[in-house]
């Protein structure tokens, strides 16, 4: 039998994919124009 702990991990791996996709997807749309090398992201973030 699958224990519901079992379950509510699935379900937040499976929503934590879910919301990267989506990110990725805006990320990469609007990679175009903003033109900002992934670096300097990191720098900024410091």
């Amino acid at each position: 039998m699958t224990k519901p702990s079992n379950y509510s991990t699935i379900t937040m791996v499976i929503y934590l994919i879910y919301s990267m996709s989506k990110w990725i997807s805006t990320y990469s749309e609007l990679w175009p124009s903003i033109r900002i090398p992934p670096i300097a992201v990191l720098l900024l973030r410091r």
